[in-house]
């Protein structure tokens, strides 16, 4: 970690409002299991299985975007202006160098082990009409890269830098994106065998970078710098 990075530890995943707005709307049966210590969504009773926790998320409020990473509900931060702005760029990069291909937002993917993970993927580049038909989870059949922007929350470090990795690569997404704010820094994982990419590349803003196969084009980071805060 860097010596400037804020401290977020205290910060919340969600507001008291939002958590309210969760239990009145969770499945009644899960709805006294959810709590809301220390500014972390908590389960009472023991870890929801994956069913309980899709219907937890489909009755969630549009401010809660929830996931479900090594059997563990976790909040993902609302993206805020800078990591629009970023998502955009890349967008737009994605459809001048392979047209036959779109960045799809917010891709719901069934990721790690026996498809057990679900992750709430900032972006899936797929070809163009890939996921008609599908529902809030998909699979990563199909899906060429995965997309992930930092957030300034405090779990952007487990969930981006090392849960995601290991889910992506046991899903055998064959490239993970990340777009690192705090350190600002492209990272390309690749390769992934045995549960784990087995090619990592970190480039900063500005420098190119090169996507393999089978998306095979450079991505032309300056603009990144004009998001960096």
């Amino acid at each position: 970690m860097t010596p400037d990075r804020p401290d977020r530890s205290e910060r919340p995943q969600m507001s008291v409002e939002d958590f309210e707005e969760l239990v009145r709307r969770a499945p009644r049966e899960l709805r006294n299991r959810l709590e809301f210590l220390g500014g972390r969504l908590c389960i009472r009773h023991g870890p929801l299985d994956v069913d309980e926790f899709e219907e937890l998320a489909a009755a969630a409020p549009e401010t809660v975007r929830l996931e479900y990473i090594k059997g563990k509900v976790e909040v993902k931060a609302m993206p805020d202006g800078n990591h629009r702005e970023i998502f955009v760029w890349l967008a737009e990069q994605c459809m001048k160098h392979r047209p036959d291909l779109r960045l799809y937002p917010e891709s719901g993917v069934r990721a790690e082990a026996y498809r057990k993970g679900r992750a709430r993927a900032d972006g899936a580049l797929a070809p163009r009409g890939h996921f008609k038909g599908h529902g809030e989870w998909s699979g990563s059949e199909g899906i060429l890269l995965a997309v992930e922007i930092t957030s300034h929350d405090r779990d952007t470090d487990q969930r981006d830098r090392v849960d995601k990795p290991v889910g992506y690569a046991t899903a055998d997404i064959p490239i993970y994106l990340l777009i690192d704010r705090d350190n600002q820094t492209v990272v390309v994982f690749s390769d992934p065998k045995g549960g784990s990419y087995q090619q990592s590349a970190s480039s900063p803003w500005g420098s190119p970078v090169e996507l393999p196969a089978p998306v095979s084009f450079t991505l032309n980071t300056e603009e990144l710098k004009d998001y960096a805060d």
